[in-house]
Parts: C-alpha cells; sequence; structure tokens
C-alpha cells in the first residue's frame, strides 16, 4: 500500500471532475473521488475500474470541516499518501441581485469558498512534511470579473482565487505546487446540451470545451518540474470571447 499514491478529486462529477479522476487513475494514481451522495459515483468508479485503474469513492461534504478532516485521514490510511488535491465544485447560479436571498449566497460561498479553504488547508497538512504534492483549485470565467446575477458565484470565485495565490506564495517554497486554472467557457455536459442548445451545438466546431482536454491539461499541470510551474492559465475554446 505504502507503494500507492493517492489522487483526491473533490466534487467527481459527471463532466471535468470525472474526466480527471479517469486522467490520474490512468497515469498509476489511485483516484479519490468525492461527492456529497457517494451512490452517484458509481459509473465513474466503474469506469475506472474497467480501463484498468483504480479508484474509490466517497460520500463527503466539503463545506464540512469534520467529513474534510476524515477524508483525508482516511485516504492516507487506507489509499495512500496524497499526492494530488483537485477542488472542482461548481456552485454556479445566477439570480438577480434584489432578489438573491441571504441562504442562496451564503450557501454559493460554502461550496465554492469555504470548501476550498478546508480541502486545501488539508492538503497541506499532509503534503507539507513530505515535501511535495500538487494542489488545483478549478476556476471560472467568474474568477476574473464579475456579470449581471453573478454576484454570489463571482464573490465565493474571487475568493477562490486568493486562497489559491496565497497558498501558491506559502507552500511554492516547501515543494508544494498550487494552480488555479481557469476554465473559459462553456463544457460539453449534460445541462449545457438541455439548457443551452445552440450553445452546444458549437461542439461540432470544437466551440465547447472538452472535459477529457480539461483533465489533461490538469495532468500536464502536475507533471511540472518546479522550476517552471504553472500558477494560473486559462483553457477556452478558440471562439469564446476574451
Amino acid at each position: 500500500m505504502s507503494e500507492k499514491k493517492a489522487a483526491i478529486i473533490i466534487g467527481a462529477g459527471d463532466a471535468t471532475g470525472g474526466a480527471v479522476a479517469r486522467r490520474f487513475a490512468k497515469g498509476g494514481y489511485v483516484a479519490c473521488v468525492t461527492r456529497r451522495n457517494a451512490e452517484k459515483l458509481d459509473p465513474l468508479l466503474a469506469s475506472i475500474s474497467a480501463a484498468g485503474g483504480e479508484a474509490r469513492g466517497f460520500g463527503s461534504d466539503a463545506r464540512d470541516e469534520a467529513q474534510v478532516i476524515e477524508l483525508f485521514s482516511t485516504v492516507e490510511r487506507e489509499a495512500g499518501p496524497v499526492e494530488v488535491l483537485v477542488f472542482n465544485i461548481g456552485a454556479n447560479v445566477n439570480f438577480p441581485i434584489a432578489e438573491m436571498t441571504e441562504r442562496v449566497y451564503r450557501k454559493v460561498w460554502e461550496m465554492a469558498a469555504l470548501a476550498g479553504f478546508l480541502t486545501g488547508r488539508e492538503a497541506a497538512r499532509v503534503m507539507t512534511p513530505r515535501g511535495r504534492g500538487t494542489i488545483i483549485f478549478t476556476g471560472a470565467t467568474a474568477s476574473l470579473r464579475g456579470g449581471p446575477g453573478f454576484a454570489a458565484f463571482a464573490g465565493a470565485k474571487f475568493a477562490l482565487r486568493a486562497l489559491a495565490q496565497s497558498m501558491a506564495r506559502e507552500l511554492g517554497p516547501k515543494g508544494i505546487h498550487v494552480a488555479h486554472p481557469i476554465i473559459d467557457g462553456a463544457i460539453d455536459t449534460a445541462f449545457i446540451r438541455d439548457n443551452f442548445p445552440a450553445r452546444y451545438a458549437l461542439k461540432e466546431q470544437d466551440g465547447i470545451l472538452n472535459p477529457e482536454h480539461i483533465a489533461e491539461a490538469y495532468w500536464q499541470i502536475h507533471m511540472q518540474p518546479r522550476d517552471a510551474w504553472t500558477h494560473e492559465l486559462d483553457l477556452r475554446p478558440w471562439m469564446e470571447t476574451f
């Protein structure tokens, strides 16, 4: 067991998170994937196993400090040392500011900012003594600029970006690579297909992001030598405007 290495993917859904898990499993890592509902992970776990990889699924709420601490403890004990953390919780909502409730704003912040802090902190705690590791926080267009109706989402993503920058400056000298890729565009998901058919039609022109290609970029970030680490990069389809 000590020869195995673990990659924790927080928010391993059916698109980007699942693709990241498959890519790291392909690279020889035990893909430790989380969602609040563990049963929803079954298809992903089965696909990784069928491809010859190894994966573990955990029902875990990344907003709950005790659950996050227990997750890292269990993975370190049962799967292997955590070499990679990918934080991939979305929390994308759109509400006019006058209609936004305190509950919505707080929940979005908890999902996209507080959960990032809790999981990033636990990753730092286990990685720092070993002097190595990669922490990747998935960003979005809203990480850089707010838009109409996105006050909650942009506020939370701005906070996550600030967290990533601070952690990179603190942990880089300790051997830990912290990166913040910005996904600037629609992703090939069932949500986009069902709710934005015109945008989804651009898939035929490579006009929306392929989750497998995002995952490959994450893998390459992890593999970078420390004399040429990337902290922030943006991934967008060729036709997406800046």
